[in-house]
């Protein structure tokens, strides 16, 4: 059973948060720092920590995202719905970096649960979360 963006609001997952707007910065400061460590480890190749970090600067983008709106996620699969509703379904936000975010988490678990990462997939984290936090950044200085 796939859960819905309405069991999400009903279940509590999503949810008004009064002190989300104040928070939008220092979410961005988070989404850089770690996209910037996920770079230094990629370098390094050590591509789980690459994916992992990679997937958290995408996390912490998102979480901007529906700080600017007042609400916050208990869960990162409510998240990635929220994106969707609040910004994909008002065409502020291209699906496709949103279906991004949700294969960057698809990932990031591989990693940290299963021990599956590769090169190719770091890789594609990090294009992935710089595209995101740029946009991010384009969207909430609007």
């Amino acid at each position: 059973m796939k859960i819905s963006f309405k069991d999400c609001l009903e279940k509590k997952k999503i949810f008004r948060f009064e002190p989300a707007k104040e928070l939008v910065s220092l979410e961005l400061e988070d989404a850089q720092g770690d996209l910037k460590s996920a770079e230094e480890e990629y370098v390094e190749a050590k591509f789980k920590w690459a994916t992992i970090k990679g997937y958290y600067s995408m996390f912490h983008s998102a979480r901007a995202l529906l700080y600017s709106r007042g609400y916050r996620e208990k869960g990162h699969y409510c998240l990635y719905l929220a994106l969707k509703a609040f910004f994909v379904q008002e065409g502020k936000l291209d699906p496709k970096l949103v279906e991004d975010f949700n294969n960057s988490m698809i990932l990031r678990e591989d990693a940290d649960y299963r021990r599956k990462f590769s090169q190719e997939g770091a890789q594609a984290v990090m294009e992935s979360a710089r595209r995101f936090l740029k946009t991010t950044k384009e969207l909430l200085s609007k």
